[in-house]
């Protein structure tokens, strides 16, 4: 590759990520993995806790307790830890 065509392509590179970059609170960091814990124990523990409700429900940050009630009333050992750590 030509060095002035490496050089064009870095510097794209380079105001993508300066761009693309985002700023986030502890709080809204901390919100976002439970989120996203809360979306994998429901995806996992669908079938033995959540099987009457939509497979593809959207979990939100509102939904978050609720999931970890529902695994720790319904799951196995290992979802009760998991819905105990949702719940904190």
């Amino acid at each position: 590759m030509d060095k002035s065509v490496r050089k064009y392509l870095a510097s794209i590179g380079e105001k993508g990520g300066r761009i693309s970059k985002r700023k986030l609170t502890s709080g809204q960091a901390r919100a976002m993995v439970k989120i996203r814990e809360a979306r994998r124990a429901y995806q996992k523990y669908y079938s033995q806790c959540f099987w009457s409700y939509r497979s593809d429900l959207k979990i939100s940050i509102e939904d978050v307790k609720w999931v970890g009630e529902q695994i720790m009333k319904n799951g196995d050992r290992e979802a009760w830890v998991m819905g105990a750590k949702l719940c904190r």
